[in-house]
């Protein structure tokens, strides 16, 4: 640029015989000067492109980040819902463990519970008896022991939860609401009712 001011300055020098080239010098000035400032603003329009470009590509770097996190955060959170649910899966498994066997067990006490209600004829028959309530409690005991228990009725509130309503009466001895008698046991495993009890309740 500089070069070719000097070259422009010693043509228009030589064209008007002025030796020291000051009339036309101020003219000169004012052409170079609006050729910077024109490249100068080239060159900032350039700038500011590439800067709105690269604005632009950084948001949309950060927008697929944003959403790679949030991605990673949802599989974290289905993976710890799966894993605990596995865990307390696997807890009620143990727990319950015996619910089965002991669901197929009560039938078999409940014959045991109206057999043991009979009155003996003679010796034989009550020996007969004798053993069977062995047996019977040996299978209280045993399911005892995996956490199984009766359900207390008769003279307790009437709980829907715990007890099954087959019969109504209204009876001056008892509250209202209270359980009179009991047709058929309830069982419990640990905090979870295998079966109700079958009560009649007193209105």
């Amino acid at each position: 640029m500089a070069e070719e001011k000097d070259t422009l300055n010693q043509e228009l020098n030589e064209q008007t015989n002025d030796p020291e080239g000051t009339e036309n010098e101020a003219p000169i000035e004012e052409v170079f000067a609006e050729a910077e400032e024109a490249e100068a603003s080239t060159d900032e329009g350039n700038t500011d492109a590439e800067l709105t470009a690269a604005k632009a590509k950084i948001a949309e770097l950060e927008s697929k980040l944003e959403e790679a996190e949030n991605r990673i955060y949802r599989l974290q959170a289905d993976f710890d819902n799966s894993r605990r649910r596995a865990r307390i899966d696997l807890e009620a498994s143990e727990k319950y463990r015996a619910q089965s066997l002991i669901s197929d067990l009560l039938p078999a006490l409940d014959n045991f519970e109206r057999a043991l209600q009979m009155e003996p004829e003679n010796e034989q028959a009550k020996s007969i008896l004798q053993g069977m309530e062995m047996v019977y409690r040996s299978l209280l005991e045993a399911i005892k022991k995996e956490g199984t228990e009766q359900i207390e009725a008769v003279g307790k509130e009437f709980d829907p939860h715990l007890h099954q309503a087959v019969m109504q009466v209204e009876d001056e001895n008892f509250d209202s609401n209270i359980v009179v008698d009991e047709f058929q046991k309830g069982y419990k495993l640990k905090d979870r009712v295998i079966r109700p009890s079958m009560v009649k309740v007193n209105q």
